[in-house]
C-alpha cells in the first residue's frame, strides 16, 4: 500500500453529529455562542473526529483491518469551514502513520500512528 491522501472540510453537522455518537458534548465542540467567548473564537472539531476520517481512509485500503493500537496527538486545534489534509502512510507491514494538517498553512492538527491487524 503506498501513501494515501485525502481532503476534507469539517462542518458544525459532523462535530455535532459526533457528540451525539460519542456522548462528548462538550461546549467546545457543540455551542458556537460559549465558543465565541473563549480563546478559540469557534468551534474545535472533536480529535477523534478527525481520527475516524482518517481511520476510514485507511479502511478503503484495507477493508479488513482491524486496529489493536493508536498513539495519538493533537497538537492544534481544527474548526469548521477550514481544509484538512488527511495522510496515512505504511511504515511496517501493520503499522502505519497518521497526519491531519490544517491545508491553508500545514499546521499538524494530528500526528500519530495505527497498528493493525
Amino acid at each position: 500500500m503506498t501513501m494515501l491522501r485525502a481532503k476534507w472540510t469539517p462542518t458544525q453537522a459532523e462535530f455535532d453529529a459526533f457528540a451525539r455518537v460519542s456522548g462528548d458534548d462538550n461546549p467546545i465542540h457543540v455551542d458556537p455562542e460559549f465558543c465565541a467567548r473563549t480563546r478559540f473564537g469557534r468551534t474545535v472539531s472533536h480529535g477523534m473526529l478527525i481520527y475516524s476520517k482518517l481511520w476510514g481512509l485507511l479502511r478503503q485500503a484495507r477493508p479488513d483491518a482491524r486496529q489493536v493500537g493508536q498513539q495519538l496527538m493533537f497538537p492544534n486545534p481544527s474548526f469548521t469551514g477550514e481544509a484538512i489534509d488527511l495522510e496515512i502512510e505504511p511504515i511496517a507491514p501493520n503499522r502505519f502513520a497518521v497526519r491531519a494538517t490544517r491545508a491553508a498553512d500545514g499546521a499538524e492538527l494530528l500526528v500519530g500512528e495505527a497498528q493493525v491487524e
